[in-house]
């Protein structure tokens, strides 16, 4: 996906959210992240925007705290955090394509500014499903090409990063495969006692332990923990794992 296009899924995304934010309320229990109400979400949300959009707005090239949501409630916080996503959108859309800042994952992308933007997108987007989650009725959907991608910045990004506690004692492998986003949208993750290491692609010599497969969105919101697991096949223990320790 271009740049552009990660642009349009945020502005899309962040306008979603805080309508369904609003329609929910604030004291809102979130259900797929039960430990906090839809204010949670809002000042999480809205101060991730404002820390990326200060990265890139500044050019840091060292990383910043992440600062604390403000002391506001209801339709006070609802309008804090559209302006939040309105100042990002508008950060990223004047950003230069030559920005030189600090990101913080792995994940294969052409530039700084891809990575801002497709970062908040997906970042959005899951918070999207939350504020939906929290407000009942039918989820907003996503395509099979932007929940393709986000599988991939979630197995070759967040979880490359050393940090990940998706590990075994011994060696397995995990397949996933996404049956709608074309026959590139297969990933082959590594597990050892070391972080995961992921290829895109259906390494024959990788014969997996077990394989999710599903559609792009399905896998997308599985994986980011906001949906049940897809179909298995294999070692069902070995999914389960993914369940228990991939929280970011």
């Amino acid at each position: 996906m271009e740049t552009a296009e990660f642009l349009h899924a945020l502005d899309r995304e962040g306008r979603l959210l805080a309508a369904a934010a609003e329609s929910a309320g604030t004291d809102a229990k979130v259900p797929t992240c039960p430990a906090w109400t839809v204010r949670d979400l809002l000042r999480h949300t809205g101060a991730v925007h404002r820390w990326a959009a200060a990265i890139v707005a500044d050019g840091h090239t060292a990383p910043r705290p992440l600062p604390d949501g403000p002391d506001l409630d209801g339709a006070e916080l609802v309008a804090w955090y559209r302006d939040s996503h309105r100042r990002l959108v508008e950060t990223l859309a004047g950003a230069p394509a030559e920005l030189d800042c600090w990101t913080f994952h792995p994940a294969p992308c052409p530039s700084p500014l891809t990575f801002w933007t497709r970062r908040q997108a997906h970042e959005t987007a899951v918070h999207r499903h939350d504020a939906e989650a929290a407000r009942g009725g039918q989820a907003s959907p996503v395509s099979a090409e932007f929940a393709a991608d986000g599988v991939d910045e979630l197995l070759r990004g967040f979880h490359a990063r050393p940090r990940s506690r998706v590990r075994t004692e011994r060696p397995r492998v995990l397949r996933v495969r996404a049956v709608d986003a074309g026959p590139d949208a297969v990933w082959t993750v590594r597990l050892s006692d070391q972080p995961p290491v992921t290829s895109r692609d259906a390494d024959a010599d990788a014969e997996p332990d077990a394989e999710l497969t599903g559609t792009a969105e399905r896998l997308y919101l599985a994986l980011w923990n906001r949906a049940p697991l897809p179909d298995v096949t294999g070692d069902h223990a070995l999914a389960a794992l993914w369940r228990e320790n991939s929280g970011i």
